[in-house]
Parts: C-alpha cells; sequence; structure tokens
C-alpha cells in the first residue's frame, strides 16, 4: 500500500513539472508573437534619398616633381686651362654663345701652318692641271698632288674639330646654374663648369599605379598645386613610360608645365589630380548607405513605406559617395540612416528626404 503510494506521489510531481514547462514555453511564445506584433506595427524613423544621374569624375591624387624641359651639366671634351669664362650664375644666354674658353694657341698655331700647306698644294695642283693639258705632266703625278691636297683638307677638318672642343657653346636658350670653377682653372673632360636648363618649358614627371596605367593617354589633362599655395597649374599629358616599374608596380607618365609662373622651378613637389573618366549619368549614393557582407552588398529600398534590403553592384568609391553600377534604378528611395537597425518589411517614418546630387 505505501509502495502506490510512492509511486503516486512520483507520477504527481512528474505532471506538476511538466504544465509548469508548458505553460512557461506558451507564454514565452505569446511574448515574442506579441513583440513581433508591436515591431510590424511600429514605424522607423529614417533619412533617406532619392537616387538620381548625376556627374561622377573618376580622378586620382598623386604626387610628382617639376623638371626642367632641357637641363644639362656643362663639361669640356677636352683638357686644358681655362683662359675665357663667361659663365655668371643666373645669367641668360642664347644658344651657341661661348661660355668657357680653353687655351688653344697651339692648335691655331698648326692650324695656320696647315692652312699655308694647303694653298700652296692648292697653286701646285692648279700649274700641274695646266701642264697635263699639254701632255707636260703624267697622269699619275697630277692626280698625287690632287690626293696630298686633299689629305691636307681633311686635316684642316680635323684640327677645326680639336679647337672647336677647347670651346664650351651654349646648348639651347637657358639659364646658368651655379658655377664651379674659375678662370685659369685646369680642367677635364669630367670636370663640371656650371649647369644649364630651359626657362620656358617645365616638365611634371609623376607616377601611377599600375591599374591605371592603360587609362593615361597622351593629351589627358593635369591639374596640379604646390606646397603651401592654393593656385592651380594646370599641365598635359605627353607621354608614358613603356614599363611598368617592377620595383613599385608604378608606370612613369610626363606631362607638360602650360601654366607660367615664377613660383614654379625645377624639383619643386606636386600635388597632383589626374581625371581619368566621366560619368555624367551615373548613380551615385552615400558611402553609409552600402551594407558589405561576405560575398555581396547591400542596400535598403524604401517601398510602400516599408525597408527592403536590394543587392547591388558598385563602382567607384569617393570620400562621401559611391557608384552603383547595378541594383538600383533613378527615382529609389534609398535608406541612408537608421540601416543597422532595419529588418526586411519594417515600417518606415521619414524625417528627411533628399536628393543624391550630393
Amino acid at each position: 500500500m505505501k509502495r502506490n503510494i510512492w509511486w503516486l506521489s512520483v507520477i504527481g510531481i512528474i505532471i506538476l513539472l511538466l504544465i509548469i514547462l508548458i505553460a512557461f514555453a506558451t507564454g514565452n511564445s505569446n511574448e515574442d508573437i506579441s513583440k513581433k506584433s508591436k515591431r510590424a506595427k511600429m514605424s522607423i524613423a529614417v533619412d533617406a534619398i532619392i537616387a538620381q544621374p548625376s556627374l561622377l569624375v573618376n580622378s586620382i591624387s598623386v604626387t610628382g616633381s617639376l623638371v626642367a624641359f632641357d637641363e644639362v651639366e656643362l663639361k669640356s671634351e677636352t683638357s686644358g686651362r681655362i683662359v675665357s669664362l663667361n659663365l655668371d650664375e643666373g645669367n641668360h644666354v642664347k644658344e651657341g654663345t661661348l661660355l668657357v674658353q680653353l687655351f688653344n694657341d697651339d692648335l691655331q698655331a698648326q692650324m695656320k701652318k696647315l692652312q699655308a700647306q694647303h694653298q700652296m698644294q692648292q697653286q701646285i695642283v692648279n700649274r700641274q692641271g695646266e701642264l697635263l693639258k699639254v701632255n707636260g705632266i703624267s697622269q699619275d703625278d697630277y692626280d698625287q698632288s690632287v690626293f696630298q691636297l686633299n689629305a691636307l683638307s681633311a686635316e684642316i677638318e680635323i684640327q677645326k674639330t680639336m679647337i672647336r672642343k677647347t670651346q664650351v657653346l651654349a646648348p639651347f636658350d637657358g639659364v646658368i646654374g651655379l658655377r664651379h670653377v674659375s678662370l685659369g682653372a685646369i680642367v677635364n673632360s669630367s670636370t663640371l663648369l656650371a649647369t644649364i636648363r630651359s626657362e620656358d618649358k617645365l616638365k611634371l614627371d609623376f607616377q601611377v599605379p599600375e591599374k591605371y596605367g592603360s587609362l593615361i593617354k597622351p593629351g589627358m589633362n593635369v591639374q596640379f598645386t604646390m606646397y603651401n599655395r592654393e593656385t592651380v597649374y594646370k599641365a598635359t599629358v605627353i607621354a608614358t613610360e613603356r614599363k611598368i616599374d617592377a620595383n613599385n608596380r608604378n608606370l612613369k607618365i610626363r606631362a607638360l608645365v602650360v601654366s607660367k609662373a615664377e613660383e614654379l622651378i625645377p624639383g619643386a613637389f606636386a600635388n597632383i589630380t589626374l581625371s581619368l573618366s566621366e560619368n555624367p549619368n551615373a548613380m551615385l549614393i552615400p558611402t553609409q548607405s552600402v551594407i558589405p557582407q561576405e560575398k555581396l552588398k547591400k542596400v535598403i529600398v524604401a517601398k510602400n513605406g516599408k525597408a527592403h534590403f536590394v543587392t547591388v553592384v558598385t563602382g567607384v568609391r569617393k570620400e562621401t559617395t559611391i557608384e552603383i553600377v547595378d541594383g538600383i534604378q533613378p527615382g529609389d528611395t534609398v535608406i541612408r540612416t537608421g540601416i543597422l537597425f532595419l529588418k526586411e518589411g519594417d515600417l518606415l517614418t521619414y524625417q528627411s528626404v533628399t536628393s543624391a546630387e550630393l
């Protein structure tokens, strides 16, 4: 009898526990349903934009340096002593101006000797030519005299070249830089005399990442600014290197500076903006409107007052905006705030709705 009472007690306790568990589960279910019902009835305040086509300028910013269009180191082709020096620092010179003269009196004397010999040999050839007409001299003797005359002419040309090598001329119109020698100095072909650079033109050298290399074409416009200056200067791309630099995977670009200004000097640092392309019908939205996921990106579009998640394909990214290549259409209402709290189908209340012309 006691044993039966004990079993009845155990069964009663088990039944009571089951009743409590069922009641608890039912309560939670009702609570969840209540929460979902409340969320369905409650709208979430958001800011939105109306997607519209707008102009997108795809540009990159890089750094570069100004370079003289022409710049060379002035050196002598031969060794000697400087007897004349016309290297005034900062002086403007014309092409062909004599800048440095080395001692060449010995060469000049040798030139006079050769010229005298040439003149004498010319007279001999003339006389022998008259004799040849009356058979007063053999053809071989005459040919020998002509050969000697031509040999003297060649020696004179060689001597002129040697004399020219004692002179350093301005290779182009330009400005003399710092002078490194003085009058009377003994110099050779490795001695730096001074530098000269052209002043009327400047080049702008810079590099762009490899992925932009195919977009750079001669004739493209370049804008740049100088350190601590707000003035915007202009240049035009004239050439690109024909290979990618293996060290940094960049492509070297050279542009011709169009702007004229005294503050533009070779070697100066430049901040460069290069416009790669323009799209007048780009769909731009704020960057914060895009929800990045593992393999795709989404934005929230409002339809009939409810939130709908749309998969998009993005393009060019700017500081505050991003291009949407596919996924939204002109006139779509794109949510820009509160996106972390929204779920599919949530009711929306608009705090503000603006145009996408950002």
